[in-house]
């Protein structure tokens, strides 16, 4: 099998860049881990997308899939103007029917356990998948892959361009491509959760009453139905009108300090009685997402809590009453991991400055979004000006057809706090599929 690009993780990043290099004429193969796509988006449940700036570059796709979300019943735009507010059931819906739109071959509950290469050139990639036994005569090699000719599964998939969108850099971790020192620089994750049989009458005239800061809590009504928003941390930056309610959690033993670290929550498009809650964030000691014994306590420890939270919101949250727990996450929401070394370092001095660059892949306007394990010591800080990413960050510095889109990209840890957010990732891999796609049409005689 031939393809003009293979690209590893079918999440926010790694979509765009399917759909767009598909749309614009090349064959393209999207192997994903899961079995569905969508990423953060769907099995961590992080909704909504966060607002960008609303003049970015490359949001053709973005756009394309809230539009497809809202057909089917999924999507609301906010009166801020945010049209990522989506409904993450529905986003793999909407998703696997954009990929068939333009052709993507996916293949799902797979992924790439070999990658052959010639110096510093990709040549081809061979993949497992998770449904079936892996014959036992079956033999990977780093760089080389030997298989039974009869299972189609380890067949060698040939490919001009490789994208990684896996997130974590895992295809560079592959090939032990150059990255980026860590020096521990991580941010707690959180285990985001889904609640049901909410009256959210009752919950949106309560909560308006409760906080009358309109700048954290928020309520309208959108074609008939009602969209919220609240939040509450246990930093003293503000007065939290919440801050309250949970420190009698806290007092009466119903919740630990940490569950109230940080709580967030809205209301999702096509799902009128539920809400979806951006907590609990996993604060009790420092999670190293590289490391399966740090992830694995993080969702033991995130279940706890949401147990706990849910509990407490049933007793003292008007409208929550008859609610109950209807999802728990699949995977954790982390917000970096490894960062790989491109052929441009992008730093917080560049987003600072706005520095201009001849080849952007996106423009926005995000703040520096640094969560922490203590209190009072995240950071939220908003750019002066608008600052823009440029290609070069994409592309590995060890291999010439090999890039990366997404959280993983080249950006120091400062500046990588900024540009993670799903619309920026959006236009990462819409920016770089087009990227592409010039180049093979220069490459044509």
């Amino acid at each position: 099998m031939n393809y003009d690009i293979v690209i590893a993780g079918g999440g926010t990043a790694g979509c765009a860049c399917a759909y767009t290099a598909a749309n614009l004429g090349l064959s393209v193969l999207l192997i994903e881990q899961n079995s569905f796509l969508g990423g953060s988006m769907t099995s961590a449940l992080v909704t909504p997308a966060m607002k960008t700036d609303s003049k970015e570059l490359n949001t053709s796709f973005y756009k394309k899939l809230m539009n497809e979300l809202l057909n089917i019943g999924g999507q609301t735009t906010y009166t801020d103007g945010n049209i990522g507010w989506f409904n993450p059931e529905l986003m793999k819906i909407a998703l696997d029917t954009l990929m068939d739109c333009v052709h993507v071959n996916v293949l799902f509950n797979s992924q790439i356990n070999a990658v052959n290469f010639d110096k510093n050139h990709i040549i081809s990639v061979s993949f497992s998948n998770m449904c079936h036994e892996t014959p036992k005569n079956i033999v990977s090699i780093y760089g080389n892959n030997i298989c039974n000719k009869d299972n189609m599964l380890c067949e060698h998939i040939e490919t001009k361009y490789l994208v990684d969108a896996t997130g974590d850099a895992k295809i560079f971790q592959k090939l032990n491509c150059n990255f980026l020192e860590n020096k521990n620089n991580f941010q707690p994750p959180s285990l985001r959760f889904i609640m049901s049989g909410i009256d959210i009458d009752k919950f949106s005239d309560w909560i308006l009453n409760i906080d009358k800061d309109r700048n954290v809590t928020s309520s309208y009504l959108i074609d008939g139905k009602i969209h919220l928003s609240t939040a509450c941390t246990w930093d003293n930056n503000k007065k939290w009108a919440l801050k309250p309610i949970f420190q009698q959690g806290i007092d009466n033993g119903e919740l630990l300090e940490d569950d109230t670290n940080y709580f967030q929550l809205f209301t999702i498009p096509g799902m009128p009685s539920s809400v979806a809650f951006n907590c609990p964030r996993i604060v009790s000691n420092a999670i190293n997402p590289n490391n399966p014994f740090d992830v694995s306590k993080a969702l033991k420890l995130g279940r706890e809590s949401i147990y706990r939270l849910s509990e407490f919101l049933k007793k003292h949250f008007t409208g929550f009453k008859n609610a109950y727990i209807s999802s728990i996450a699949n995977s954790l929401g982390v917000r970096v991991s490894n960062r790989i070394k491109g052929k441009y370092v992008y730093t917080i001095d560049d987003l600072i400055n706005g520095k201009i660059f001849k080849n952007p892949c996106l423009i926005s306007d995000y703040p520096v979004d640094i969560h922490s394990c203590n209190k009072d010591t995240s950071l939220l800080e908003h750019p002066a000006q608008r600052y823009m990413l440029p290609i070069e960050s994409l592309m590995s510095v060890d291999y010439d057809n090999l890039f990366a889109v997404g959280r993983c990209i080249s950006a120091d840890f400062h500046a990588q706090a900024a540009l993670r957010v799903i619309p920026s990732c959006f236009s990462m891999g819409e920016s770089l599929a087009k990227y592409i796609a010039n180049l093979e049409n220069k490459q044509k005689p």
